[in-house]
């Protein structure tokens, strides 16, 4: 009788001209329904019912808060872009393999996924036992392809933490939801568009 061996598979990290659109596209999915489904089980090991997370409190203004703090962090992003060589902003060309030839529905539904389940799990879950500093550090880390140089972890913590801050000041989680829907919706346009023009 022939013996299995058992090997661990080996998982190396690819760079951007490895990733194929069909393998980039599998990898954002697969993570971001790993990220909603770990949300919802630990808000449920909160005894918190989620769907209470995206009740708009009457007077949150909740629209308010997240394309105000969008409106800021463009405007920080902007100030920062111009006084900074471009490589220092650079996340590694995924941002732009992402987005550069996807159509303008894609870009939009990608958003939207991405910040209901990022917040979900780091506002909804994460930031109620932690605190908005430890989620904003835990936020950061999680970006991994930004970690290469200090100005964009910097400004991803900055970022996380201003998100954690209108999610405590709206008392609803569709203010942080639509700060980031705002910020990736209008990255990829601008990725997607400026290649073609």
């Amino acid at each position: 009788m022939k013996k299995f061996k058992f090997r661990a598979p080996k998982l190396k990290q690819a760079t951007p001209d490895q990733l194929t659109d069909r393998l980039l596209l599998i990898n954002l999915y697969l993570t971001q329904g790993l990220t909603f489904l770990t949300g919802i089980i630990w808000i449920l090991f909160q005894r918190r019912n989620p769907l209470e997370l995206f009740v708009p409190h009457s007077g949150s203004y909740f629209w308010a808060w997240g394309l105000g703090l969008a409106a800021v962090m463009f405007l920080i992003d902007f100030a920062v872009s111009r006084i900074t060589p471009e490589e220092v902003m650079d996340d590694g060309g995924i941002n732009n393999l992402l987005f550069r030839n996807r159509p303008v529905w894609h870009i939009v539904f990608i958003a939207a996924v991405v910040a209901v389940c990022e917040e979900l799990l780091f506002r909804g879950a994460i930031q109620h036992s932690f605190g908005a500093y430890w989620t904003s550090i835990l936020f950061a880390v999680i970006h991994v392809r930004y970690l290469r140089h200090w100005i964009p972890t910097g400004w991803v913590f900055l970022s996380s933490y201003g998100l954690g801050y209108i999610y405590i000041q709206s008392g609803t989680l569709l203010a942080p939801i639509v700060c980031h829907f705002a910020i990736d919706c209008i990255s990829g346009l601008v990725i997607r568009f400026r290649r073609e023009s």
